[in-house]
């Protein structure tokens, strides 16, 4: 899987997409710090031990660098930035369930919103799975030559 990249000063807008969603009852937000047993247990439960522990490096940021999206109290979507690389984008997932209703764009797009307002120019987006989504939801683009990338060289050890 490719890498792409992000231009963070030509974004699109995320405060329509976060009021609309608010109006269906679900929330973007930044996690807490209090949060974090909960949030990175959720991740590993729904997405892995990998993402979990990515997850577990954004609340180590000072602010944590990692996005919640909850409904009725209960996260049903994340989405992180500046844990395996600085400048990188993800881990992100939402749940089956609620994929499709803008829940994974208002993540990326809240995560890349605060990149920019960090200073950074562009993102990079770590081992892309869906890159058409990316593509639409902001103008990122493949970068060429960028697989495996910085995930190269994983331990396979199972304990």
């Amino acid at each position: 899987m490719s890498d792409m990249i992000v231009k963070l000063y030509d974004l699109p807008e995320k405060e329509a997409l976060i009021k609309k969603l608010g109006k269906q009852g679900i929330v973007i937000r930044v996690a807490m710090p209090y949060e974090k047993h909960d949030v990175v247990e959720w991740v590993e439960k729904m997405f892995g031990a990998g993402w979990a522990s990515e997850c577990n490096v954004a609340f180590s940021n000072q602010p944590v660098s990692c996005f919640i999206a909850t409904e009725s109290g209960k996260i049903i979507g994340f989405a992180c930035h500046d844990s395996t690389c600085k400048n990188f984008f993800g881990p992100t997932g939402v749940i089956e369930i609620k994929r499709g209703l803008g829940i994974g764009k208002a993540l990326f797009l809240a995560c890349l919103h605060k990149m920019a307002a960090n200073g950074y120019a562009y993102a990079i987006i770590g081992g892309v799975g869906p890159a058409d989504f990316y593509t639409k939801a902001a103008g990122a683009v493949t970068i060429e030559g960028s697989s495996p990338g910085i995930y190269r060289d994983q331990l396979t050890e199972k304990k």
